[in-house]
């Protein structure tokens, strides 16, 4: 299986999206500014790219032509970057543009704090989900007094708890470090 590379997002008021590239055979990638005016800009590099599968994009279009792959995307303003088979940190900054540029794809995040036993023990567990999954985005939220307001928005009564939300809403919830219970949950959303 090819070794993934990492999920770019990008964010700005006219493009969100992510692209995941895995590494192969060699190809042209060709990046389009996103642009008012009829005519854009692109830069061009080459990169080891077997295959470009969207995940969840919005306003952004990707097409394979001629052995190459042409992405429409922003270059002015990058934001944050997940990597496929890998758990992300985030934090009350970069947790919704993450899920706004996940679409319609499955986002996990793991609600945990720094001094919680059962959640110390789980993250390995959590962190192989991530590796078995690469359809799925996998994120952690360390609920310290910086992180406060987005637990709260989020409703966290105990850690760890373990969010799953699809089209930018939370559609289940696994409470303790159940694992059994995560995989299940996370299993009835993906397959919806």
């Amino acid at each position: 299986m090819p070794t993934p590379m990492a999920l770019n997002l990008c964010t700005s008021p006219k493009w969100i999206g992510t692209t995941v590239f895995e590494s192969g055979s060699s190809s042209k990638l060709l990046l389009g500014s996103s642009s008012s005016s009829s005519t854009s800009s692109t830069t061009s590099f080459s990169s080891s790219i077997l295959s470009c599968k969207s995940v969840g994009l919005k306003s952004l279009s990707s097409r394979r032509k001629n052995g190459s792959v042409r992405v429409r995307s922003s270059l002015d303003t990058t934001g944050p970057t997940v990597t496929v088979g890998q758990v992300t940190e985030v934090n009350k900054d970069t947790f919704w543009p993450i899920v706004n540029a996940a679409g319609d794809k499955t986002v996990v995040l793991d609600m945990y704090t720094q001094w919680c036993g059962p959640c110390k023990v789980i993250a390995p567990k959590y962190k192989e989900l991530s590796e078995k999954y690469l359809d799925v985005v996998f994120l952690k939220l360390d609920c310290n007094q910086d992180n406060k307001p987005l637990a709260k928005e989020l409703g966290i009564k105990v850690v760890p708890t373990f969010k799953i939300l699809k089209d930018n809403k939370v559609v289940k919830e696994v409470t303790g470090a159940k694992y059994d219970d995560l995989v299940a949950a996370i299993d009835v959303v993906r397959s919806s």
